[in-house]
């Protein structure tokens, strides 16, 4: 369980990205922040491996207070995946994966066993193994950037807009994975996107923030639907617009899912 108790950051150029936030994130769910540009989602999530150390507050796992912690191991026990992967481009896939296995002490031959193990659980496989990054597609690198967050077996997943420089098909299929791989590990996931749709499809609880770190309102998806706690929640999750008010229609004898703007969305089945 991560733990954020009255956090708040201001910059030494006076910037405040977060005011006073509190916040309780179940273990073993995915918890996605969402929010516009300077809603302070990247530095809440920063703070959880002590990449920005708060102002004032406190953030715990497991009840134990990060600020007394050692920074290098606590981001080596935490997974951590970024927009742009980050891979070291003259280092090999397999290398690169086991980036942190190797700085945590483990031999060579044993960390390149353990990434290779990897591969399969983000869709890859052995034949990449010796490539670099430059001879990846973006999805490519962007499932090696995941693999490496996963390759020490890590309670918890920090990821910081993942899937956000890859074209819609790639990032869908990459949304699909990430889906598939919490089924199936069963993490503490803590994920950042300016996307609704995304935090809606990947998120169990998902927090709207406002500028400034400021809840707008937190629940499932389902429930910020169904309940929106103000103007600004409607309209950023798009009922202000119609797109989620939804309606059957028949047309040539099927049942078809229309939304108020009159765009087809799908097919209803019996």
């Amino acid at each position: 369980m991560i733990e954020y108790r009255s956090i708040g950051k201001t910059f030494a150029d006076g910037t405040e990205a977060v005011g006073d936030f509190s916040l309780v994130l179940p273990s073993r769910t995915t918890t996605v922040f969402v929010g516009s540009s300077g809603c302070g989602k990247t530095t809440l999530l920063r703070m959880v491996n002590r990449m920005v150390d708060p102002s004032h507050g406190q953030v715990l796992i497991d009840d134990v207070d990060i600020a007394t912690r050692n920074k290098v191991e606590l981001r080596r026990s935490i997974g951590y995946v970024m927009q742009h992967a980050g891979l070291l481009p003259h280092r090999t896939v397999i290398d690169n994966i086991g980036t942190v296995l190797r700085l945590n002490g483990v031999s060579k031959d044993e960390a390149r066993e353990r990434s290779l193990a990897i591969l399969p659980t983000v869709g890859l496989s052995e034949k990449q193994a010796d490539r670099y990054p430059s001879q990846l597609s973006g999805g490519q690198q962007q499932r090696i950037g995941v693999a490496r967050g996963l390759v020490t077996d890590p309670n918890i997943l920090l990821m910081d807009e993942p899937f956000g420089a890859v074209d819609p098909i790639v990032r869908d299929e990459l949304q699909q994975e990430l889906l598939r791989l919490q089924r199936e590990l069963d993490k503490t996931i803590v994920f950042v996107t300016h996307d609704i749709e995304e935090a809606f499809l990947l998120g169990d609880q998902v927090v709207i923030l406002r500028t400034g770190g400021k809840i707008a309102q937190v629940g499932t998806p389902a429930d910020i639907i169904a309940h929106p706690a103000d103007d600004f929640v409607r309209s950023f999750v798009g009922l202000d617009k119609g797109a989620r008010t939804l309606h059957v229609e028949e047309r040539d004898g099927v049942s078809v899912v229309v939304d108020g703007t009159g765009k087809a969305t799908g097919v209803l089945e019996s």
